[in-house]
């Protein structure tokens, strides 16, 4: 059950984070644009579990589908909206690996023990960064200040990309205490603009709270999630 998941997990990451493009997200409300999207989700299932003969991948495409089509219609644009939605997606994705744990058995990688393991790192870093990116952007949605100080074109958006990378490397690799200097570099690198502007600095520091919470958050899931699978071996064992 757990290998179906984080094979499903990963093709989530991929079909709404990485190959959903702005166009399509902008545009969803078109049945065509969703049912394009929906064929985006399909194929990276298909994909990550080695099925094409699943009809039960098709369905999971199905009720991605009507989720995003009553998130379009019924939710108001913000971060409630988006965590609903995720949680809704990430529901049917425990569902369908409980009601058949054996999808990824059965399918064209189930010899290559160490996949899963792969696909939940992946699907973990994919979460951290990019979907952490547009959580945060909508939390921060209510607090943009007017007066917010300019810098370099997307500049806070690469910031944020990057702080939750390092975070989530971090963790990964066993050296959490490593958050604690990145948190200081970035006190001290932002200190000049959060010392002239208190609303520059509160703006500054929740949207930072809020990123770090969400990398730790994905970060300690994605090493529960791999904790449980079989371990990914590197180098070969000594004779």
């Amino acid at each position: 059950m757990i290998e179906t998941f984080a094979a499903l997990l990963f093709a989530h990451a991929l079909a709404d984070f990485t190959f959903q493009t702005g166009w399509i997200a902008a545009n969803k409300r078109r049945f065509p644009v969703l049912i394009l999207h929906g064929a985006i989700v399909l194929a990276t299932a298909q994909a990550a579990t080695g099925r094409i003969d699943a009809w039960e991948l098709l369905a999971l495409a199905a009720v991605h589908i009507v989720i995003d089509w009553v998130k379009g219609r019924v939710a108001e644009p913000g971060l409630t909206a988006f965590l609903v939605d995720q949680g809704a997606h990430l529901l049917s994705l425990a569902a369908l690996a409980w009601l058949r744990p054996e999808l990824f058995s059965g399918g064209v990688w189930a010899g290559l023990t160490a996949l899963p393991a792969i696909m939940a790192c992946l699907a973990g870093a994919v979460l951290t960064v990019r979907a952490g990116g547009f959580a945060v952007g909508l939390l921060m949605t209510d607090y943009q200040p007017d007066d917010l100080p300019k810098g370099l074109p997307n500049g806070g958006r690469m910031i944020g990309i990057l702080e939750r990378a390092l975070i989530f490397l971090l963790v990964l690799v066993g050296q959490p205490a490593g958050i604690g200097f990145l948190i200081a570099a970035k006190s001290v690198l932002r200190f000049d603009t959060a010392s002239k502007n208190q609303h520059a600095s509160e703006y500054v520091i929740i949207g930072t709270l809020a990123s770090f919470a969400w990398a730790l958050a994905m970060a300690y899931a994605t090493l529960w999630l791999a904790a449980a699978l079989p371990p990914i071996e590197i180098a070969g064992r000594a004779p």
